[in-house]
C-alpha cells in the first residue's frame, strides 16, 4: 500500500526521457484492471513528439502543466462496447493502476481530466487523428518528478459509517 500513501500529482519534470520499457510497464498495469463484463473498453496513446504534447497542454485551463511532460499518455474508450455506462468507471479505474504504478517505477505524472467535457474530449481526438468510435478519456502527462512532497493525508473517521 507505500504507492496509495506516497502517490502525488507531480506537475515538473525533470528533462529526462523516460524509457519504453517503463512506459510499456504502466501500459500493462493500467490493462490489468478489471472492467464491467471484462469489456476492457481501453486504448493508450503515447505521445512523445514535443508539438503534439504542446497543443495537448492547450486543450483546457488546467492542462499547461502537460507542456513539460517528455510523455503524455492519452486513454481513449472504445464507444461500441456491451456496457457503454460503465467505460469512464472501467478506464478510471485502468487509469489508478497507471498512476500507483508510476509511483513504483520512480517516475510521476498528474491525470488531467477530458471526459465528458465533450469540447475537450474533440480537441484531443483532432491532436491526435484519433479515429471514429474511441473517445478520449484523459491526459496523463508523465516523467521523473523534478518535484517532492509528501502526500495530504485525506484520512477523515467522520466520513466512515458502520451499519
Amino acid at each position: 500500500m507505500k504507492a496509495v500513501f506516497e502517490r502525488i500529482s507531480v506537475r515538473r519534470y525533470q528533462d529526462r526521457p523516460v524509457e519504453k520499457e517503463k512506459i510499456l510497464a504502466l501500459l500493462r498495469a493500467a490493462m490489468a484492471a478489471p472492467s464491467a463484463g471484462n469489456q476492457q473498453p481501453w486504448e493508450f496513446y503515447v505521445v512523445t513528439d514535443r508539438e503534439k504534447i504542446r497543443a495537448l497542454s492547450e486543450v483546457t485551463p488546467y492542462s499547461h502543466y502537460a507542456a513539460q511532460a517528455p510523455v503524455v499518455i492519452v486513454p481513449v474508450y472504445r464507444e461500441a462496447i456491451k456496457a457503454p455506462s460503465y467505460a469512464l468507471i472501467d478506464m478510471s479505474i485502468a487509469m489508478e493502476n497507471l498512476w500507483l504504478s508510476c509511483a513504483e517505477l520512480g517516475l510521476g505524472g498528474v491525470w488531467m481530466g477530458i471526459a465528458p467535457q465533450e469540447n475537450c474530449m474533440s480537441a484531443v481526438e483532432k491532436i491526435l487523428q484519433i479515429p471514429q468510435g474511441l473517445r478520449a478519456f484523459a491526459l496523463f502527462p508523465l516523467g521523473y518528478p523534478a518535484e517532492t512532497r509528501p502526500q495530504q493525508d485525506r484520512y477523515d473517521e467522520s466520513r466512515i459509517h458502520f451499519c
